[in-house]
């Protein structure tokens, strides 16, 4: 794989949260303390594609993410949204701050204020020569809030016509098992302990042992990040795999796990009406509400155990 794990995919700020200066209202009374916020950032993911003699770079999303696991966050979003389908297609991922060449050519805002430190919040993508990155075919720009995901998704309709066919996987899990997830995700959350503001998606096997963990304060981005890692260590699809969510289950989450492969997805929080619809439509087993003795079966409940 093109992508070298030690390459700088942190925060190039050195942190994910910070401390501010606020008054606590308590008893009657102010005082004056720090609190710990989760850290939040644009960053821009930009492809550069096409044959050596017509290189071609294109502007692909704008995200409000958590610093951090920026190259992972690219290559799980450009995976999940159908763009790309192969990891080989990626030659390199860097920050547009590292290549001196494109940002001498990058187009600079209208403010003229486009420097090294703005640089490091854009990554740029760049394909084979033989890559064919699959793009929208009317020219539509994303801009994915940490909340939200893109905001004016494809229909349920457009889906089915990116998205693979419905997830086959014989993997059949305890519901026992899956109850005790969100213990072992949340000890793995550094984040969440020191700001309480951010999401976690968790990769678990089939025995309920944690995989990966990563977080952000979008839930998109924190899945992203966990499918972009396993997309660029060659371990997608995820056939007998469970997804945990910190939160709620959306439309764009399960959207993302359809192209990953997922075929057990177990959240915390509450779905989504398009949730459902999606769980069903691509046989995604989907529990919610989860709580240490109780859940809620929405699809798929011949992949678990009683």
């Amino acid at each position: 794989m093109a992508i070298d794990p030690a390459v700088p995919a942190d925060v190039p700020s050195g942190e994910a949260d910070r401390n501010i200066r606020i008054l606590r209202y308590e008893d009657g009374r102010f005082t004056a303390q720090t609190d710990a916020v989760a850290l939040e950032e644009p960053l821009e993911i930009r492809l550069e594609y096409g044959s050596a003699d017509q290189r071609r770079s294109k502007s692909i999303a704008i995200t409000m993410r958590t610093p951090g696991d920026d190259f992972a966050l690219a290559a799980g979003f450009l995976m999940t949204e159908g763009i790309l389908a192969d990891s080989l297609d990626i030659e390199e991922i860097l920050y547009l701050a590292q290549s001196r060449a494109a940002l001498q050519s990058a187009s600079a805002p209208a403010d003229g204020d486009f420097d090294e430190a703005s640089a490091r919040n854009v990554v740029l993508v760049r394909l084979t020569a033989e890559a064919q990155p699959r793009l929208p075919s009317v020219e539509r720009n994303f801009y994915v809030t940490s909340s939200c995901g893109v905001c004016g998704k494809a229909s349920l309709l457009a889906l089915r016509s990116v998205c693979p066919a419905p997830v086959r996987s014989s993997v059949r899990v305890p519901v026992s098992m899956l109850l005790t997830l969100p213990e072992k995700m949340r000890a793995a959350q550094t984040g969440f302990a020191h700001s309480g503001g951010i999401h976690a998606s968790g990769l678990f096997d089939a025995e309920g042992q944690l995989l990966l963990c990563r977080e952000d304060v979008g839930r998109h981005n924190a899945l992203d990040k966990l499918i972009g890692r396993m997309f660029l260590d060659d371990l997608t699809p995820l056939r007998d795999k469970v997804l945990l969510l910190s939160g709620r289950a959306s439309y764009e989450l399960l959207q993302k796990s359809v192209m990953a492969g997922i075929p057990i997805v177990v959240a915390i929080g509450a779905p989504s009406s398009l949730a459902v619809r999606v769980a069903r439509m691509f046989d995604i087993t989907l529990l919610a509400f989860l709580r240490h003795d109780r859940c809620n079966i929405y699809h798929g409940a011949e992949r678990l155990i009683a």
